[in-house]
């Protein structure tokens, strides 16, 4: 049990900031912790909200992860392509991609071992089969791969940049230009360590090259193609030139449309087969929560 006594210059405070302040913990972490009651002030429970006060006692349980028990999931799975090596999956809006803690069930890994006993182990025991992912809003195509000898060819390619990765979007704002690309550095926020940003501080080359579609009244839709593979890479570097992600519950600031995912969807995927060595590409229709966005959005 930590114990604290509110000081002056500390009275005001959210209790939940005040408390990120002193552990190396998410907020969410935090305020799960004083849902659960595991924190006290002044021997009583009160919300994340509460404002601390000087001399306010705050007393804290140790913080301790709960293990995380992967277990098979019968999901239903829209599966593009499979064989011996690879499945390539079209993921439905609102799926996470793995598991983490907090997160245990649910994610498209859970679904994929219900779906095949066989996949990679490289990426250690809850990420199995997963090369690379896409944000739980995000629609569309992933490569899955079901041995090791396909997961390290895969990634390998992934890292030289010769997979073809498209993406279809729908940004808030008129492009002017019918085409550009977005070469920028992306690491973690300074203000905010879950979203990401473009800075010098910290940060990995993140290039992004995309063509305008079609334009409407307030919106356009592009299609993007991405020469890196950064965390929020398009959300982050379309929100930095001034045209964010319809309907993105994080960057850009604008109201949401509805409830359903982000008007962005991974629609072409294209890989050379890491057994046959031949060029394989698949594409994916926008799906309707998409499209029902776009409806709205073109039509108003």
């Amino acid at each position: 049990m930590q114990t604290y006594i509110v000081e002056q210059e500390d009275s005001g405070k959210r209790l939940d900031t005040y408390l990120k302040e002193r552990y190396d913990l998410s907020r969410n972490k935090i305020q799960n912790m004083i849902d659960q009651k595991k924190v006290l002030v002044n021997s009583k429970t009160v919300k994340s909200s509460y404002q601390i006060k000087e001399n306010d006692n705050i007393e804290m349980e140790e913080y301790v992860e709960e293990p995380m028990d992967l277990k098979p999931e019968k999901m239903d799975l829209d599966i593009v392509y499979e064989d011996d090596d690879v499945i390539v999956v079209n993921k439905a809006n609102g799926v996470v991609v793995h598991p983490a803690i907090g997160n245990p069930h649910g994610t498209l890994v859970n679904g994929l071992l219900y779906h095949s006993k066989n996949l990679s182990s490289i990426n250690g025991e809850f990420r199995p089969g997963i090369v690379h992912r896409i944000d739980a809003d995000t629609t569309g195509l992933l490569v899955i791969a079901k041995n090791n000898k396909a997961h390290e060819d895969l990634a390998k390619q992934l890292e030289e940049k010769t997979t073809t990765r498209k993406y279809v979007a729908l940004v808030w704002g008129v492009v002017s230009t019918d085409t550009g690309t977005i070469d920028a550095p992306i690491g973690r926020d300074l203000h905010d360590r879950k979203k990401m940003a473009v800075t010098d501080i910290n940060s990995k080359p993140a290039i992004t090259h995309f063509k305008v579609l079609e334009r409407f009244a307030n919106t356009t839709l592009i299609e993007l193609q991405l020469e890196t593979g950064r965390t929020h890479q398009i959300r982050v570097h379309m929100n930095y030139i001034g045209y964010p992600i319809v309907n993105d519950p994080v960057y850009g600031h604008r109201k949401k449309i509805d409830d359903t995912g982000q008007c962005l969807h991974a629609k072409t995927l294209g890989f050379i087969h890491p057994t046959t060595k031949k060029y394989m590409e698949f594409t994916s229709e926008l799906p309707e929560c998409f499209t029902n966005i776009l409806k709205q959005v073109t039509n108003s």
